[in-house]
């Protein structure tokens, strides 16, 4: 990989970063206590409403992984290891990294 797609990545990736912090930041705080009044809410929408807290910190727990592998790749940029396959040493094909740029494996290792 050269220089100049080294930092192509570099950009795409704190773009992403970006996005993905503007998201957490629109986003309420999934880990507050569901609210209900007991009188007006019937069974099923108590569990609606804990079914929708339960994804809302799933996705939050996904943006946090997804920030973490960002960062990740940041670093490996900034070290010159990025695109170049953390298990068998051999160069990671541009088209996978297009694809998924926080991705740390080849094709051949991941398969396997």
């Amino acid at each position: 990989m050269n220089k100049e797609q080294a930092e192509q990545f570099q950009q795409q990736l704190i773009q992403l970063r970006l996005e993905i912090e503007e998201l957490q930041a629109t986003q309420e705080d999934p880990s507050k206590p569901v609210e209900l009044d007991q009188a007006r809410v019937g069974r099923l929408s108590r569990m609606d409403a804990l079914q929708g807290q339960e994804m809302a910190q799933e996705t939050a727990r996904r943006r946090q992984t997804q920030l973490t592998m960002i960062e990740t790749a940041l670093r490996r940029i900034e070290s010159g290891e990025y695109g170049v396959c953390s298990v068998c040493g051999e160069d990671i094909d541009i088209r996978r990294l297009t694809v998924n740029p926080t991705t740390t494996r080849c094709l051949a290792c991941v398969e396997d």
